[in-house]
């Protein structure tokens, strides 16, 4: 049974007291109370998961919803609630928000686009983006920010040429994810984002209804003429899902394990040496890092009996992944990153039928980043110290704003 009474349950999120580390309260919750009450910011109570085989378990469980708009839905902003009760903003929910059956059938709509198969045949694209990108930072010369020079300009290029988005508009969508992506903002401040936003997408969606491309969301468009799934709006919806969670995610992932790889400078000069390691070591780095604990909350809709406690209906629960990836019973020494771990059955990307769709093209844009900066510049180091690097301890998506770095002034090759 929990040891943590319900009038005692601690605040989530929960602090780092290591920028590249998980809260400490993971672990000791995962060892005396794995299943525990938390309280949301708005004064809401959760129960949070912080064990493995509890986070797999609940993530594929038919009696918890993605349903945002439930009243106990766990968010970790204030502003979200008030949100969500917006009528306007409601209509413009996509696939992470749903459940089955309508979430079924909209991410069969796309799900062939991120296949494996489509997704390699995008490496030479992504392979120059990232020549580009790296080209671009060793003519500038160092010190330069590697979120802005590289992981940014990567993920975004990369995105925008899936979906066909014009990558010289890529500061509309840019600056306005960065606003929703802040626990911080406003709801005033979000509520003009995600206008902002999907206005922008509204336009370009109606442009591609008249002539379609050959693009994702070109693609998409003649299919449901066929299928007749999806309405307008649902399509500047999935839009809209795609090209935020499609650039902000891998941005992160990039500066991260950029940082945590110069950080382990012997792991580094293996992945130099032997560059077959480097899908191995995007696994771990996925797992080290674990981006996002919030995009797994759920609502239970029935009575659930897991670990000695019962989550009742209408209770909300956060899935911790970054708490799953970390249990020492299924990595050893989680704490340690290791290249050699065999960690692919980490939760960086969720679990069950919302597992991130675009999980292939992420793994596939870390690969290639990582081969092609350390071997391009394989003297790269941080002009400043990681303890000193800001990191993004007030979003939803974890990461870092900045990452200045530096390398000698002869030419590398």
């Amino acid at each position: 049974m929990a040891e943590v009474a319900t009038s005692q349950a601690p605040s989530f999120p929960m602090d780092r007291a290591c920028p590249m580390r998980p809260p400490a309260e993971y672990a000791s919750l995962r060892s005396r109370c794995p299943i525990s009450r938390i309280t949301m910011p708005d004064g809401q109570q959760a129960w949070l998961i912080t064990k493995y085989q509890h986070a797999r378990a609940l993530l594929v469980d038919r009696r918890v919803s993605s349903d945002r708009t439930h009243p106990a839905y766990p968010l970790v902003a204030n502003a979200d609630r008030k949100l969500l009760q917006n009528q306007t903003y409601l209509s413009r929910l996509s696939l992470i928000g749903m459940d089955p059956p309508i979430h079924t059938a909209q991410r069969q709509m796309v799900i062939t686009e991120f296949s494996v198969r489509s997704v390699q045949a995008m490496r030479p694209q992504i392979k120059q983006i990232v020549d580009k990108c790296v080209d671009d930072m060793l003519a500038c010369g160092g010190p330069v920010d590697l979120v802005q020079k590289l992981s940014l300009a990567v993920a975004s290029q990369v995105i925008c040429e899936l979906l066909g988005v014009p990558y010289a508009d890529r500061e509309v969508f840019q600056e306005r994810t960065k606003v929703l992506n802040r626990r911080t903002s406003t709801l005033q401040q979000g509520m003009a984002a995600a206008n902002e936003l999907y206005a922008y997408l509204d336009d370009l969606v109606t442009a591609k209804e008249a002539a379609p491309g050959d693009d994702l969301l070109g693609r998409l468009i003649v299919k449901n003429r066929k299928t007749g799934t999806l309405d307008h709006g649902a399509v500047v919806g999935m839009a809209t899902l795609l090209l935020q969670a499609g650039h902000e995610t891998t941005t992160n992932m990039i500066s991260l394990g950029t940082v945590a790889l110069l950080e382990h400078p012997t792991q580094l000069a293996e992945l130099r040496a032997n560059p077959k390691l480097i899908p191995q070591a995007v696994e771990e780095l996925l797992r080290y890092l674990s981006v996002s604990d919030v995009g797994t909350s759920r609502v239970a809709t029935e009575d659930i009996e897991i670990n000695g406690e019962t989550i009742r209906a209408g209770e909300g629960i956060v899935v911790a992944g970054m708490a799953a990836n970390w249990d020492d019973e299924v990595f050893a020494e989680p704490e340690r990153l290791d290249i050699h771990r065999s960690a692919r059955h980490h939760l960086a990307f969720g679990f069950g039928v919302h597992q991130c769709l675009g999980q292939n093209l992420a793994r596939l844009e870390l690969e290639i980043v990582f081969e092609t900066l350390f071997r391009q510049i394989p003297d790269l180091r941080l002009a400043v110290p990681a303890a000193e690097l800001p990191y993004k301890d007030d979003a939803f998506i974890y990461g870092l704003y900045e990452v200045p770095v530096t390398w000698s002034d002869r030419k590398t090759s």
